[in-house]
């Protein structure tokens, strides 16, 4: 089976063939860095960096492009309110952005391009779309005309252009041929950024944005357009229209995860319901935030709540504690071969969830195996999980995770097993007592116990 992928635009699965045989190109819409990211933002870049993995590990050449908006309305508000510069607000956010796709182990992408740095493409989309009479200026604002472009307007969204609200993102409304004209680009304004154009000094349109700095690196055709089902419209409706009245063929497919709710409501200041990305690692690692994140469907809703990600913890747990007691029996083994029921599951529309029943599906053979002292068995179960769980970026004996939990672990696995040695001793002599005084103590501070065949073993109790 090949990869087959929901496409939002054509609104069912569609087997992906990719422009160029062997190349994939991707552009997802990344961050607006007016204020630190919130756990949706992060799903978003774990569902992507899910697609990214996925694509490589079919054998894929890809160019990821995950963009900053990095000047917007938000963010010029937010540095009148602090009195700060708007650059600052905008690089400060995006600075612990980044850390937090480092955290949750997202791989960087290709590239990661800024608006603000690419004003020239902007300016110059707007000049073929102006030329083409797909767009319009008004002093120094610019507007794309919709009704120029309405037979095709409202197609990614499945929208009627007569049903369509007026856009919301514009300004200076009285001077529009119709409402729903969006802006390309805004006049300056007293202490707001502004760069020289043709039309008069101003800044770019968020949509605008978009569409120049996917076709400056993916070219006029691209294949994969992806972001937050919240995005759909207007800001994706906006990037298709330009583009395609602009002659661009644009993207192929168009991929949407679906949002995360707490209790039911979408995140908001107003509601106070907003969970930070580092209220999340207050409560587990991050490699079992990752896997929380990216263990349901892409398209599908996410309701967090505390007990939810305690589950998932948990579950990442248990593959963990597979993969150590294998390693302490067989050896490492490195990754294999990808089963066959895995890649069939990643395949359709990235499974994520039949994908992972794959893998506890293998720790169960693996534990059984254990159990039996099979260590042949044991090694190709490795191997494979190994494989599975490195295409969903949550293998324990691979960056960052490995060693992510050992910082003073040479002077803490030497006092442990001095303790265990103690311990061993009294039951030797049967002062079974102290050994269980041992024990307890040990309990107590969080390091768990396990009498095996081989000799007793420990590992850090988690909550």
């Amino acid at each position: 089976m090949s990869l087959r992928l929901y496409d939002t635009g054509t609104r069912g699965i569609r087997e992906f063939t990719p422009l160029t045989a062997g190349h994939a190109g991707v552009y997802v819409c990344g961050a607006t860095p007016q204020a630190a990211p919130h756990i949706g933002h992060m799903r978003s870049g774990v569902t992507y960096d899910l697609l990214f993995r996925w694509l490589v590990a079919s054998g894929y050449d890809v160019t990821f492009v995950r963009n900053v908006t990095d000047v917007d309305d938000k963010i010029i508000n937010v540095a009148a309110q602090t009195g700060t510069p708007w650059f600052a607000v905008a690089e400060a956010n995006q600075r612990v952005f980044n850390k937090g796709y480092d955290e949750l182990g997202c791989l960087p992408p290709t590239v990661e391009p800024r608006a603000t740095g690419h004003v020239p493409e902007m300016i110059t989309l707007m000049r073929r779309l102006i030329e083409d009479g797909h767009a319009y200026n008004v002093g120094d604002d610019v507007y794309f005309d919709v009704m120029s472009w309405s037979g095709r307007y409202g197609s990614l969204s499945h929208q009627r252009l007569d049903s369509m609200r007026a856009a919301g993102d514009s300004v200076g409304d009285h001077a529009k041929h119709d409402p729903r004209d969006f802006a390309l680009w805004k006049g300056a304004k007293p202490g707001e950024p502004s760069w020289e154009t043709p039309w008069g000094p101003g800044r770019p349109g968020w949509h605008l944005e978009c569409s120049a700095m996917a076709t400056k690196y993916l070219g006029p055709a691209f294949d994969i357009h992806g972001g937050g089902v919240d995005l759909i419209f207007p800001h994706h409706e906006n990037e298709l229209a330009q583009s395609a009245a602009a002659g661009d063929e644009f993207a192929r497919y168009w991929v949407h995860n679906g949002l995360l709710t707490v209790n039911g409501e979408k995140m908001s200041k107003s509601i106070g319901n907003v969970v930070l990305l580092s209220d999340l690692l207050d409560k587990a690692r991050p490699v079992e935030v990752r896997y929380y994140l990216g263990s349901a469907h892409y398209r599908s809703m996410i309701d967090y709540s505390d007990e939810a990600l305690h589950d998932a913890a948990a579950a990442y747990r248990r593959i963990e504690a597979f993969v150590v007691r294998a390693v302490e029996m067989a050896g490492r083994v490195e990754p294999g071969t990808l089963p066959q029921a895995f890649a069939d599951a990643m395949n359709d529309d990235l499974g994520v969830p039949q994908a992972l029943a794959v893998i506890h599906e293998a720790v169960r053979e693996g534990n059984t195996a254990l159990t039996a002292g099979d260590k042949d068995t044991l090694v190709r179960v490795l191997a494979e999980l190994r494989a599975m769980l490195g295409v969903l970026g949550i293998d324990p004996l691979s960056p960052p995770w490995e060693g992510a939990d050992e910082d003073l672990s040479g002077v803490l696995d030497a006092l442990v097993s001095l303790a265990i040695e103690q311990r061993q001793a009294a039951r030797e002599r049967k002062d079974y007592a102290a050994a269980d005084a041992i024990r307890d103590r040990l309990t107590a501070a969080g390091i768990l116990i396990e009498d095996t065949p081989r000799g007793p073993r420990w590992e850090l109790k988690r909550s």
